[in-house]
């Protein structure tokens, strides 16, 4: 199959299984219209878009695996932020929380900002605020981030964190609030699906931090940039980012270690409340 009778092939199987466009659209997290633009070959869907429509339909996973194979010929996608602030950043967060709920094994490298599956309410108030939205969008994109937070206590899933250690110092909110963001990722860490380690930046290391990327199943990696967000599918280069993980992943604290470390940090930004 070409990519590029990938729209039509989706409506053949959506009429197929008797499921209305509407249902299909609402089970993959896009408009009605959008779904219609795909079929009719209008907009051309992204790999993220195939796979939410595929399991919209519920089709088997070899029928999955063909029509995943076409939508990922073009292996890198991106697409601009401000697609998303057009589409709503509620409606971005709606879209990761449906790809979430396929995934098995999440592993997030972060060297810039607490992973969103993490972040208290106030850090992601903070996150969003960056981004010169109304009052009523920051409020829906919060929302939409906490309700994605759900999945890490989904005992079926695995998720790995990494987080470098600037990312605990990095002042994006005052001390007291901080020391709670520190708090909450002490709490996460003990659930029994979840894995969080933190690069110290006293430990000689062997690879420099460079971006944040999600690696979503040893199938999907996406990376976030200043302007756009990438989306790479060509097994080749998502093992580049396997291997990155990997490597930061041994020379990480972990369990008790990692708790501790986050902890001393933590008690100096309350002592830092107290004496203000």
């Amino acid at each position: 199959m070409k990519r590029s009778e990938l729209g039509t092939a989706l409506r053949a199987l959506r009429q197929a299984s008797g499921k209305e466009a509407k249902t299909v659209a609402r089970g993959a997290v896009m408009s009605t219209s959008k779904l219609s633009k795909i079929e009719t070959g209008r907009v051309a869907p992204t790999v993220i878009d195939v796979e939410r429509i595929l399991t919209a339909i519920g089709v088997s996973e070899a029928v999955k695996a063909e029509y995943m194979a076409a939508a990922r010929v073009e292996a890198t996608e991106t697409t601009a932020w401000r697609m998303y602030r057009r589409l709503g950043y509620h409606r971005k967060q709606q879209q990761i929380k449906a790809l979430d709920e396929t995934m098995a094994l999440l592993r997030l490298f972060q060297p810039s900002l607490v992973p969103g599956l993490l972040q208290t309410p106030e850090y992601a108030r903070a996150v969003f605020a960056r981004k010169n939205l109304t009052e009523d969008q920051l409020l829906k994109a919060v929302s939409g981030r906490l309700e994605r937070q759900g999945v890490i206590y989904d005992t079926s899933k695995t998720l790995r964190f990494i987080i470098t250690e600037s990312v605990l110092r990095w002042r994006l909110l005052p001390a007291a609030m901080l020391a709670g963001q520190l708090d909450r990722l002490i709490s996460a860490s003990r659930l029994p699906n979840v894995d969080i380690r933190v690069v110290p930046l006293a430990v000689p290391q062997q690879d420099a931090p460079g971006h944040s990327f999600t690696i979503r199943d040893d199938r999907v990696v996406t990376v976030e940039t200043v302007h756009a967000e990438i989306t790479i599918t060509d097994p080749r280069d998502v093992g580049l980012y396997v291997q990155k993980f990997d490597g930061f992943w041994t020379s990480a604290l972990s369990d008790g270690n990692m708790r501790h470390a986050v902890a001393a940090i933590r008690d100096e930004f309350l002592r830092e409340q107290e004496i203000t």
